[in-house]
């Protein structure tokens, strides 16, 4: 019985041994289920681990000095960034230079110290790290991973800092900023530059004394002020760029109330000199206004602006602006001129051309003396150099036109050719102290150019020769009438202009007392001929003969009376027929012409009429022989020789040699409007 007992109880036991087993084994179970997700982690965390003791493996004296390399390379990097910072911390001040230039400018500058310390130290805190990596590597303090990680990131920042752009570690902040400073810059000149007001170009005397107004003082500084930053950030030539199109713009607007579209004037456009010489007066008064006051104002404000730049560089920018603004079309227009056909007026046009740029020469050296204006400075020489040749050339060859004009037929009136008049008019003007200083100055260096000597007296014997072959002239044309008694009133016109409009001039003058005396003795001798051959007859057809006794009757002096009033009145129609015609342009002249003719006419006619018209008054024919009375036939006398409107003219230029071509020289050197052309 105590034995089956104590089998019973070792039964209970095991029982309870296996339960107690069975609990462990499922705590076993749960436990391991748990542990494999941890195994996991802590597989995945050993490279880690591997990595964080492997400083351990290194030697001792390398963990040792580790620390301090690492030190050395991580304080500049650390600045670098602090610097960094800072200027993302300037961005809010630099995004309005016109409402505090000043503080721009201030926050510019530090901007730009701040972007040069990056620069200068950027690629040693780089170097630095390098450094250290490197050691790192070399005693194998660190993990090859980590060290290739290193190394990556490390070359990122040296392709960045070497890159072109240099990696604009700002942001492009300070390219940003400087725009905004350009466009400050333009502003100010903008708003500053305003042309002047010119209401039409009938005004430039008025308005020439008005040379505009530089820019006020505060705003060149502000504008140097800019010109300094952007010089600094090696943006001088887009400054130059931008004041050149501001400022010669504003010329420009300046010259368009002036009406220049002129200056554009090609040589097709017009056939000769008296198209455009208003143009040419035109063009002396504008340039000398554009010369000193439009570009001796910008010649000012370039080197107020632009001084502390140096000669060469407001000097080039004063040469831009003034091409830019017109300078080039002025003289290519003087250049054109000289192109055209040569005709005598074109002498005095190139010498009014003449006389204003050698007005201007101080000026045009002052301005335009500079490397910088070059091509100014050789389109002027080479406009002298076609002026003075050009003009020296008519004035040798104008001999040689008077001349060949001699082949030309004589006024079919009678009246003073184009020739004589212009001739006269013109070497007047010549020899008058508005164009003789000019004319001498330019054959004087004309014949230095040929290495020949100039004397003034050549020009007085060049003139003096174009009278004698003028008054040749006159005598050759004068037999080429049929008619004598015409070339009678031809000489007399002639001689009588010659004597009228010489007297008293500077030609007259060169001429001399006798030679004026002459002509007027020529005059008188001419009209003397004239009458007699012509008006003079007309008396002698009324002859009395025959008619004082009446001794052939009443009958017999009746009808002598109507054969001689027939005769006469004959002779008078056909003679004031043919006259009419024929002019007498001097006004004295002919109305001395006419009194004489109405004296020797007038008187006899009236007498005879008296004593012999009531011999025919009634006679059915009487008013076919009584046709006039003495008031009919000097009303008709006087009618006699009046000017015809005609065109106005001068010699046509012959070209024998192909130096000149056709075209009429300028009324304006006639001494009559009413003389007629050749």
């Amino acid at each position: 019985m105590a034995s089956g007992n104590k089998g019973i109880e070792k039964l209970i036991s095991a029982r309870k041994l296996l339960e107690t087993g069975l609990e462990k084994s499922r705590a076993l179970r749960l436990s391991l289920e748990k542990a494999g997700p941890r195994l996991d982690e802590i597989n995945q965390r050993v490279p880690s681990l591997h990595a964080a003791v492997r400083p351990i493996w290194a030697q001792k004296e390398a963990l040792d000095a580790v620390g301090g390399h690492i030190n050395r390379a991580v304080v500049p990097a650390a600045a670098v960034l602090k610097v960094f910072d800072a200027i993302h911390g300037l961005e809010k001040s630099l995004s309005d230079p016109q409402s505090d230039l000043p503080g721009y400018l201030s926050v510019l500058k530090r901007l730009e110290e701040a972007l040069k310390f990056l620069g200068e130290n950027c690629g040693m805190a780089i170097q630095w790290l390098d450094d250290i990596v490197e050691y790192l590597e070399d005693y194998k303090v660190a993990d090859n991973g980590y060290i290739l990680n290193l190394k990556n990131a490390l070359k990122y920042l040296r392709e960045l800092q070497s890159n072109e752009e240099k990696g604009r570690l700002d942001g492009g902040l300070l390219e940003a900023a400087l725009d905004r400073l350009e466009n400050e810059f333009r502003r100010l000149l903008t708003e500053n530059s305003v042309p002047l007001p010119m209401s039409s170009s009938s005004s430039l005397g008025e308005q020439a004394c008005l040379a505009p107004s530089p820019l006020p003082f505060p705003v060149i500084q502000k504008l140097q002020a800019i010109l300094g930053r952007l010089i600094a950030n090696n943006r001088l030539d887009k400054c130059i760029s931008i004041y050149v199109e501001v400022r010669s713009s504003n010329v420009r607007a300046s010259l368009q109330a002036l009406n220049l579209d002129y200056l554009e004037i090609s040589v097709s456009e017009f056939n000769d000199v008296q198209s455009i010489e208003g143009y040419i007066a035109q063009w002396s008064k504008h340039l000398e206004f554009a010369v000193k006051h439009l570009f001796e104002a910008e010649y000012v404000l370039c080197n107020d602006v632009f001084e502390r730049m140096g000669l060469d560089v407001w000097r080039g920018c004063f040469a831009k602006i003034a091409a830019q603004a017109g300078i080039l079309a002025f003289l290519q227009f003087g250049k054109t001129v000289t192109e055209s056909k040569k005709d005598p007026v074109k002498l005095v046009k190139l010498l009014d051309i003449f006389a204003s740029l050698n007005k201007l020469r101080l000026d045009f050296n002052r301005l335009f003396g500079g490397t910088a204006c070059t091509e100014i400075q050789n389109l002027t020489r080479e406009l002298i150099r076609r002026v003075i040749e050009g003009a020296a050339e008519i004035f040798w060859e104008l001999l040689n036109q008077v001349v060949l004009q001699r082949q030309s037929p004589p006024p079919p009136d009678g009246n003073i050719p184009g020739l004589v008049s212009f001739i006269t008019g013109y070497c007047n003007r010549l020899l008058g102290d508005d164009y003789k200083p000019i004319l001498t100055q330019v054959l004087a260096i004309e014949r230095s150019w040929k290495h020949e000597k100039f004397q003034e007296r050549l020009l007085f014997d060049e003139i003096l020769n174009l009278i004698k072959a003028t008054e040749l002239n006159l005598e050759t044309w004068s037999k080429g009438y049929e008619d004598a008694v015409l070339s009678y009133l031809f000489l007399m016109n002639n001689h009588w202009h010659l004597y009228k409009h010489l007297k008293g001039t500077k030609l007259g003058s060169l001429l001399g007392d006798s030679w004026l005396k002459e002509h007027e003795q020529y005059k008188e001798y001419y009209s003397a001929y004239y009458l007699r051959e012509s008006w003079g007859k007309l008396p002698a057809l009324l002859s009395r003969e025959g008619l004082i006794l009446f001794s052939g009757g009443r009958a017999t002096a009746r009808d002598l009376v109507k054969k001689r009033l027939k005769g006469f009145n004959e002779a008078f129609d056909d003679m004031y027929k043919k006259q009419s015609n024929w002019v007498v342009v001097e006004k004295d002249l002919r109305e001395r012409t006419c009194q004489l003719i109405m004296q020797a006419v007038v008187p006899v006619y009236r007498s005879y009429m008296q004593n012999y018209g009531p011999l025919i008054e009634q006679d059915a024919s009487a008013s076919k022989y009584a046709k006039y009375t003495a008031q009919s036939l000097e009303k008709m006398l006087n009618s006699l020789f009046q000017p015809k409107p005609v065109k106005y003219g001068s010699f046509r230029v012959r070209q024998p040699s192909q130096k000149f071509s056709n075209g009429g020289a300028a009324d304006q050197y006639r001494t009559s409007p009413t003389t007629s052309v050749t």
